[in-house]
């Protein structure tokens, strides 16, 4: 399997929540915008931007505002 876990993390970096689960798609929708997209089909749509990814840990990690 492929599909990783989203979590957002403060600017400060100081705490990371999970976001949604076995993401599968990440599209880009506008200027800081991302269209998550889960295999269950499960859709959030976020604004930040990508921090870190960790694809052996299936981690991908955005940073809000």
């Amino acid at each position: 399997m492929c599909e990783a876990n989203v979590y957002l993390a403060a600017q400060d970096g100081a705490e990371e929540v999970l976001c949604l689960e076995s993401v599968d798609k990440i599209v880009p929708e506008g200027p800081d915008a991302w269209r998550l997209t889960s295999i269950f089909g499960e859709q959030k749509l976020i604004s930040g931007r990508i921090l870190s990814m960790s694809l052996v840990e299936h981690r991908i990690i955005f940073e809000t505002d």
